[in-house]
């Protein structure tokens, strides 16, 4: 039976709000300085959520599941590399506020061991491609943080930057399983199901029913659903996924990035344009798929299973192995063969064939990454916006064959870790992110093994803005031997 064309894809009925034309230009990762947020100021800090109407998703106790999340089954040693002036990271200058500051932190070109984390096992490490702070939890469950903190998004209760981990004391009674960094702003998920956000918030995205310039430390966000089970952050959103596959998104609609149908743009007073912005977290309502000739169908029965958001833009893996993705459509990150932003999530047509599906999604700053069932990793969107755009998800032919465990994209650097074997390349200028050494070429356009990491099996990769993190496997006692042989890093220290 042939699916049902829809012409209202609002999700709650709303009316389409007029787009000013133009052509956009995508936010500079320095903008947080530069942007004018006086609309935001101008309103009352902690203003509740009711300009929508929406209230806080409840479900009753007797129908709430009652779930227990387990930690990550990793577990190894944490290595660095790349660029660690945290305030200066994706910025011109730094802040004249963090002027005392401005030169600490090296770029290492190589792995490096943290000093302070010798007899730390680490299970998880997280950052973001907009992000130039990173947390770790270990594999009792406890969540550290360290790097950029102009907002609190370590969540230790200060606006003070952190050269070295550190643990988040306000958690550490919970058992962390998962945890999620935007640019300034930071999600951290318990065994439970509960959600806490912490750091900027001008644009709501921490979920907590208010717009306010900074939350320093953890609060929970406001939602009383079923438990929660993934979490991702975009620069200003942020996604969450409940144990029945429900999505919920909240933060700054710019280009539809939240799904809901709005890029929720208002002309406020003397032509300036302001958001509308999501305060709590609201359900992504309805999932699409467009024809040739551009007719609008619905997707029934979407069961979300991972979720994965890049600057400004989210992919979405469900239970079939189909792929969705929504938001800023520029230099193709969306996979839909044009430039176009998308205002909900539409489904990616390549995957959507029996036996062709997906089974890991990743994002990069503008550009998006699936492994298929069959172990071939796709690639559409940017990593170098002077090179040709991918506007529909092609094969990396360089990683044919490879059997890839984990996969992380920074600004325009890309780490890989598959069989055993790390993999990076990204093009001029890097900063040690592709962790090739010492008086080693510094960037690469195409996939190289990381030499420094021979013989040492990495099991989880993550990228920020322009570093790496990775958690090397020490079971062995060779393992152990080699990773001794590696610089340590200890930061100075103001």
């Amino acid at each position: 039976m042939p699916r049902k064309k829809v012409t209202d894809i609002s999700g709650n009925g709303g009316v389409k709000k007029k787009r000013t034309s133009g052509k956009r230009k995508e936010r500079d990762f320095s903008s947080d300085d530069e942007f004018d947020y006086e609309q935001e100021n101008n309103k009352k800090p902690g203003k509740p959520a009711a300009k929508s109407g929406l209230q806080p998703v409840t479900v009753a106790d007797d129908v709430k599941e009652k779930i227990k999340l387990d930690c990550p089954k990793v577990k190894g040693q944490l290595l660095i590399f790349g660029a660690t002036n945290w305030d200066l990271i994706g910025r011109k200058e730094v802040p004249k506020q963090q002027a005392a500051f401005r030169n600490l932190g090296q770029n290492l070109w190589g792995p490096h061991r943290y000093g302070c984390l010798n007899d730390i096992q680490v299970s998880c490490v997280v950052s973001g491609p907009c992000a130039a702070h990173s947390l770790l939890l270990t594999t009792e469950g406890k969540l550290w943080s360290w790097g950029r903190n102009d907002k609190g998004q370590l969540g230790h209760g200060d606006t003070k930057r952190l050269e070295a981990p550190k643990l988040i004391e306000a958690l550490a009674d919970h058992v962390i399983v998962a945890a999620a960094c935007g640019r300034n702003h930071t999600l951290a998920l318990t065994e439970d199901g509960t959600a806490y956000s912490f750091g900027e918030n001008k644009l709501g995205q921490l979920g907590q029913g208010n717009q306010t310039d900074a939350v320093l430390s953890p609060a929970p966000i406001s939602y009383n659903g079923q438990p929660l089970v993934k979490v991702a952050c975009g620069a200003e959103f942020s996604m969450v996924v409940d144990c029945k596959g429900n999505l919920y998104s909240f933060g700054c609609p710019e280009y539809g990035q939240l799904g809901h149908n709005s890029d929720g743009k208002f002309i406020a007073r003397a032509q300036r344009i302001e958001f509308d912005c999501e305060l709590i977290p609201r359900r992504v309502a309805i999932f699409i798929e467009k024809s040739k000739d551009g007719q609008v169908m619905p997707v029934p029965n979407v069961v979300v299973r991972d979720v994965a958001c890049g600057g400004n833009h989210t992919l979405v893996l469900d239970s079939q192995k189909r792929v969705f993705s929504w938001g800023f459509g520029g230099y193709g990150r969306l996979g839909h063969t044009e430039q176009k932003d998308e205002m909900v999530p539409r489904l990616v047509k390549l995957f959507d064939f029996p036996g062709r599906g997906a089974s890991q999604i990743y994002t990069g700053y503008q550009c998006s990454f699936a492994v298929s069932e069959m172990g071939g990793l796709f690639f559409w969107g940017v990593t170098n916006t002077s090179r040709e755009s991918t506007m529909y998800p092609k094969s990396v032919q360089d990683l044919c064959g490879w059997k890839i465990r984990s996969l992380a994209c920074g600004k325009s650097s890309i780490i890989i870790a598959a069989d055993e074997s790390t993999i990076s390349w990204g093009p001029s200028p890097t900063f040690g992110e592709l962790g090739y050494g010492d008086n080693k070429p510094k960037s690469s356009t195409t996939a190289q093994e990381v030499k420094t990491l021979d013989g040492i099996y990495i099991e989880q990769v993550v990228m920020g803005y322009c570093h790496s993190l990775v958690i090397a496997r020490q079971e062995t006692q060779q393992e152990q031997e080699r990773l001794k042989k590696l610089p340590e890093y200890n930061p100075r220290t103001i």
